[in-house]
C-alpha cells in the first residue's frame, strides 16, 4: 500500500474521532439547558488567596463585597505578600464586619506554595460551603454567589462555574487567551455532564468544607505547586456529587495577560498538573488533542499532493461543520461568539502553542504561582 493511502486512511480515522468527541462528548454542553435553581440562603464563606495584589483588591473586592446575598462572609488570605496587600485587605476589613483576614508568611517546607495559604484560608472558613475566586476577578452580577451556591444540593458538593477574560478589541492574544478558555471549558464542562468531571477553575468554583477535609485537602498533591483547583477536582469529583452552573450571572470576569511572554508562563503552570490526571482523564484529553494535531497535518499534506482531493476536502468540511456547530452554542451560552470567526486560525495557533509547552515542560519546571 502507497505512503499516501496510509496517510488518507489515517485521516479518515482522525475525522471520525474528532466527530465522535464533537457529537457525544463536547454537545453536551452546546446543547445543555439549565434548569433554574431555587435559591437558597445557605451561609458560605467566599474564599480569596492574594499575593501581592493590592491594586486588583482595590478594584474588584468592591464587587464582591457589594453582592445581593445576605449571608456570607468573606475569607481574604495574605499569601506572603511583598507588596501592601494586608494593608489593603485591613483597610476593608475595617469597615466590613465579614470581611476575615489570614495572614500566611513563607513557611520553609511550603516556600511559594498556594495550596498551603488556601488551607489556611479554608481553615478559618466559619461556613460548610465555599465558593473560590481570584484577587483579579469580578463577578458578572450581584447574584454571583446565590446563582453559584443554588446548585448545591444533596449529593451535589461540587459546583463547577464559568470564568470568563474580558475582551480587548484588535489584540490577537486576547482573542487566544478567550478562545482556549472557552475550549477549556467546554471540554470540562461536557465532561462533568457525561459523569466524568475532571477540573474545575480557582477563578470560579465551589465545594463543601467536609469533602476538602475528607480526602485531607491537597495533602495528595501539595508538592505540585499548581492545581489547586484541578488536581483538587479531579481527585474529589464523581458523577454524583458534581453540578455546573452556566447562568450569565454566575460568571467572574478577569483582565487577561497583556503580553504573551506573561500568558505562556502562566500556562505552562496550568499545562504541568495535567499529567497527574485520572488515567481515564489523561487517555480522553490526549486522544482529542493528538487528533487535533493530526487533522491539519495531514489535511495539509494529502492536499500538498492532491491525493484524492475531493474527499479529503469533504471530510475536511464536515469536520469543520460539526466543530462550528458545538463551538458557536457553545459559546453562545458562554457569552463568547466573537470569536467563532477566527476558529481555524485560533485552533492551530492554539495547538502549536501546546505542543511547544508540553516539550518545554519535560525539559525544565515551570515557575511558582507569583
Amino acid at each position: 500500500m502507497a505512503f499516501l493511502d496510509v496517510i488518507f486512511y489515517i485521516f479518515i480515522v482522525v475525522v471520525g474521532i474528532q466527530i465522535l468527541f464533537y457529537l457525544f462528548i463536547f454537545s453536551k454542553l452546546a446543547f445543555f439547558k439549565q434548569q433554574e435553581q431555587t435559591k437558597t440562603n445557605i451561609s458560605v464563606s467566599v474564599i480569596i488567596c492574594a499575593k501581592n495584589e493590592a491594586e486588583n483588591l482595590k478594584t474588584f473586592l468592591p464587587s464582591i463585597i457589594s453582592q445581593a446575598y445576605s449571608n456570607f462572609e468573606i475569607v481574604l488570605i495574605n499569601d506572603a505578600s511583598s507588596d501592601n496587600t494586608l494593608d489593603v485587605m485591613e483597610h476593608f476589613a475595617d469597615t466590613n464586619k465579614n470581611i476575615k483576614i489570614v495572614n500566611v508568611e513563607n513557611y520553609e517546607t511550603f516556600w511559594g506554595n498556594k495550596k498551603f495559604a488556601l488551607t489556611m484560608g479554608i481553615k478559618a472558613a466559619s461556613h460548610e460551603h465555599l465558593l473560590f475566586t481570584d484577587a483579579d476577578c469580578k463577578p458578572a452580577s450581584k447574584h454571583w454567589i446565590s446563582e453559584m451556591v443554588s446548585h448545591f444540593n444533596t449529593p451535589k458538593n461540587i459546583v463547577l462555574g464559568y470564568g470568563k477574560y474580558k475582551t480587548k478589541n484588535k489584540s490577537f492574544l486576547n482573542k487566544v487567551i478567550r478562545y482556549e478558555t472557552l475550549i477549556t471549558a467546554i471540554h470540562y464542562f461536557s465532561f462533568a455532564k457525561i459523569g466524568l468531571p475532571y477540573m474545575g477553575v480557582g477563578r470560579n468554583l465551589a465545594y463543601t468544607k467536609t469533602d476538602f477535609f475528607k480526602v485531607n485537602g491537597f495533602a495528595n498533591h501539595m508538592k505540585i505547586k499548581s492545581g489547586d483547583d484541578d488536581l483538587f477536582i479531579n481527585q474529589i469529583a464523581n458523577k454524583t456529587n458534581t453540578a455546573i452552573c452556566i447562568t450569565p450571572n454566575s460568571f467572574t470576569i478577569s483582565v487577561p495577560k497583556l503580553k504573551f511572554k506573561h500568558w505562556y508562563k502562566q500556562k505552562r503552570r496550568h499545562v504541568s498538573t495535567a499529567k497527574y490526571y485520572k488515567s481515564k482523564h489523561k487517555i480522553l484529553l490526549g486522544l482529542n488533542y493528538l487528533a487535533q494535531f493530526l487533522f491539519w497535518v495531514l489535511f495539509i499534506l494529502l492536499s500538498a499532493f492532491l491525493f484524492n482531493w475531493e474527499l479529503v476536502v469533504s471530510l475536511f468540511v464536515l469536520k469543520l461543520i460539526t466543530q462550528y456547530i458545538i463551538v458557536y452554542k457553545s459559546a453562545k451560552t458562554l457569552q463568547e461568539k466573537g470569536l467563532i470567526g477566527l476558529l481555524p486560525f485560533l485552533e492551530i495557533f492554539l495547538i502549536i502553542v501546546q505542543l511547544t509547552i508540553f516539550i518545554n515542560n519535560l525539559i525544565s519546571k515551570p515557575n511558582y504561582w507569583k
